[in-house]
């Protein structure tokens, strides 16, 4: 672990204060002052600075006084979500597993990453090897360029700009930006991704992706195939599984 910022680390000291029971749900810097024991100085900077951003908002008719504002609301909402799509879709990943019998993967977009926060296995001997937490990157994966395929133009160049050497997991991995803006072009239009061999010599993987009610692509679902069970056929029969999938998943979430 780095090393801790003590600013942030006095910021959230302060947010905590207010999940403490008892009392109003309001605070005063005095309080603040007293439970923390830092300088009145600092604590009306870090109150300053926590209202300006929404963390904090000052109390109507109460001079002095702040209770929690609505940016902690929104990402206790985003977290919610997170755990409501890990859940739902490990329940859905099981579900489509249970009908192709290939590992099934549920993932979200972190940067130029991805993040598996869902797994369910094949019971076949041979199988990808991986595990929910695992981190890749984006444009090695299916559910990564799915996922990437969904970002607008501008924000696809700022994370890939020309020029950058992207990784290869392999020899079959787009390495070059320009390359991998042309292939979420294709995905785009294909509602599908197809990746060959791109993160792992051995397998093969299809993803489509998962909405919410507002319609925003917020994960991606893949199925993952050793490429001894890998045909033109195969893959079109998955690519037809991962889509109804994906909307099961949707569905779940709201979405359409």
């Amino acid at each position: 672990m780095g090393r801790l910022v003590p600013a942030v680390t006095r910021a959230l000291d302060v947010l905590e204060l207010f999940l403490e029971p008892g009392g109003d749900g309001t605070l005063s810097a005095p309080d603040i002052v007293r439970r923390l024991q830092l300088p009145r100085t600092t604590v009306h900077e870090l109150v300053a600075t926590l209202t300006a951003r929404s963390y904090l908002v000052a109390v109507e008719g109460r001079p002095g006084r702040y209770r929690l504002g609505v940016r902690p609301y929104q990402l206790g909402s985003r977290y919610a979500e997170q755990l409501d799509l890990a859940a739902e879709g490990q329940r859905v990943a099981g579900d489509v597993a249970s009908t192709c019998d290939e590992t099934v993967h549920v993932a979200i977009l972190d940067g130029t990453d991805v993040i598996y926060i869902a797994k369910v296995d094949s019971t076949h001997a041979v199988r990808m090897v991986s595990a929910a937490g695992r981190r890749l990157p984006a444009h090695c994966t299916s559910v990564g360029k799915m996922l990437l395929a969904a970002l607008p133009r501008p924000e696809i160049e700022s994370r890939f700009p020309d020029g950058a050497q992207l990784t290869a997991m392999t020899p079959a991995s787009i390495t070059d930006p320009r390359r991998l803006r042309e292939k979420l072009d294709e995905i785009r239009a294909r509602g599908v991704a197809v990746e060959e061999r791109e993160s792992n010599p051995d397998v093969s993987c299809v993803a489509a992706p998962v909405r919410d009610r507002t319609a925003r692509v917020v994960a991606a679902l893949s199925i993952s195939v050793p490429m001894i069970r890998w045909s033109d056929e195969r893959r079109v029969e998955l690519e037809t599984l991962v889509a109804k999938g994906a909307a099961d998943l949707s569905a779940r979430l709201g979405g359409s």
